[in-house]
């Protein structure tokens, strides 16, 4: 008897020493503004509007050796109905492998590219809602993904993934680097899909209560069957006092090649004032000027008052 109960100790530690090496955390945001809206000639409305509001469940299982095992699942929802989105998990649905090579990622996820230059210099709402950036150029594919990410070496990383293609697309490759050295924070990405690709090269600066960024971006086609090449530039501006923030930015896109009257430009100017590290109130002013041949669906401008909330 003294024996069973001994071996029966022994199997409690040993399962309550796996359950401490895995870990699942809870988390996600809700973001709402209250906007007046005017698209085109159309008569200003206003309207309660979700910015990418989001749950997601996030865990790890220590496998010894340095190797671990992960998941990540996020799925999107509007707060101002109360709906899920579309498709369920639809933002995020990996299973990985982690450890000292770095990180090998199969499911669905946002392209590395797109975090390294779009929604980097995006700094005042998170590149989410009608102040997201209109101009930048990608087939933004999250679906049916091998990805891998490489350790961080002397403060630079790099990731790319591959995304199935079908009878009637293409493969999408997506690959992107970030460097982070202190104040100065620099990425790059690249895209392909057929014929279609863009490459883009960013940086941000921190000079105390000053944050200053940029993006160049070169396209083929991303926007079109036929459309050419253009060249997109953004530059984005935070200046910081106490608990609030002031931000500008400005974008500009060239006319594609074979698309007269196709350049547009994007500004927006917006204000934070963050009640603590994970709630903030805001407001911003952004207006999209597009040209005759409206490739990013027309002139369009919106004033917008919102609460944000991390969880």
């Amino acid at each position: 008897m003294n024996k069973q109960i001994a071996l029966g100790l022994l199997a409690a530690v040993a399962a309550s020493g796996a359950f401490a090496q895995s870990s699942v955390t809870v988390y996600g945001r809700l973001n709402v503004t209250v906007e007046s809206i005017k698209v085109g000639d159309e008569d200003r409305q206003s309207d309660v509007h979700n910015n990418s509001s989001r749950i997601g469940f996030k865990g790890t299982e220590d496998l010894g050796g340095g190797l671990k095992a992960g998941f990540q699942i996020e799925h999107g929802f509007d707060p101002t109905t109360g709906t899920a989105a579309a498709t369920f998990w639809g933002r995020q649905a990996e299973v990985n492998l982690s450890g000292n090579f770095g990180k090998v990622r199969l499911g669905t996820f946002f392209p590395g590219s797109y975090y390294a230059l779009a929604d980097y210099i995006s700094m005042h709402n998170h590149d989410t809602g009608d102040s997201s950036d209109a101009l930048y150029a990608t087939k933004f594919t999250t679906q049916n993904k091998v990805g891998y990410m490489s350790p961080t070496f002397g403060g630079f990383q790099f990731e790319g993934s591959v995304a199935e293609g079908s009878s009637t697309t293409s493969r999408n490759y997506d690959v992107a680097g970030n460097y982070d050295n202190g104040p100065l924070h620099l990425g790059f990405g690249y895209e392909k899909q057929g014929d279609q690709k863009q490459l883009g090269i960013r940086g941000l600066y921190e000079l105390g209560a000053f944050t200053i960024g940029a993006l160049v971006q070169r396209d083929t086609d991303m926007y079109g069957v036929g459309f050419g090449d253009r060249t997109y530039f953004r530059v984005a501006g935070m200046y910081a006092m106490g608990a609030s923030e002031f931000h500008l930015n400005v974008g500009r896109a060239g006319e594609y090649d074979n698309v007269s009257n196709s350049a547009a430009t994007q500004w927006t100017a917006g204000y934070n004032y963050n009640l603590s590290k994970r709630t903030k109130v805001y407001g911003y002013y952004t207006r999209i000027s597009d040209g005759d041949a409206a490739v990013y669906g027309g002139d369009y401008n919106a004033f917008a008052l919102g609460i944000r909330h991390n969880f």
